[in-house]
């Protein structure tokens, strides 16, 4: 499980949950229940390091905690 904060919450437009990872630009997923956005997420944030990585571009360290909620 990765380190990052998360934000999930239900999205009434797109009928599913939506975990978002703020410390790393654009990386969110979705999923139909809770449980199932937070794996999709973990997936993500894995392929967007290794995407990072590839690109030769920095990765933030993970927070302890949010600047913001």
């Amino acid at each position: 499980m990765s380190k990052y904060a998360l934000v999930i919450y239900w999205s009434k437009d797109d009928q599913a949950f939506i975990a978002e990872v703020p410390e790393l630009a654009g990386c969110a997923a979705d999923g139909a229940t809770f449980q199932e956005a937070l794996a999709n997420v973990e997936t993500v944030i894995r392929e967007w390091i290794e995407t990072a990585k590839e690109l030769g571009r920095p990765i933030p360290e993970p927070k302890s905690r949010l600047a913001f909620a």
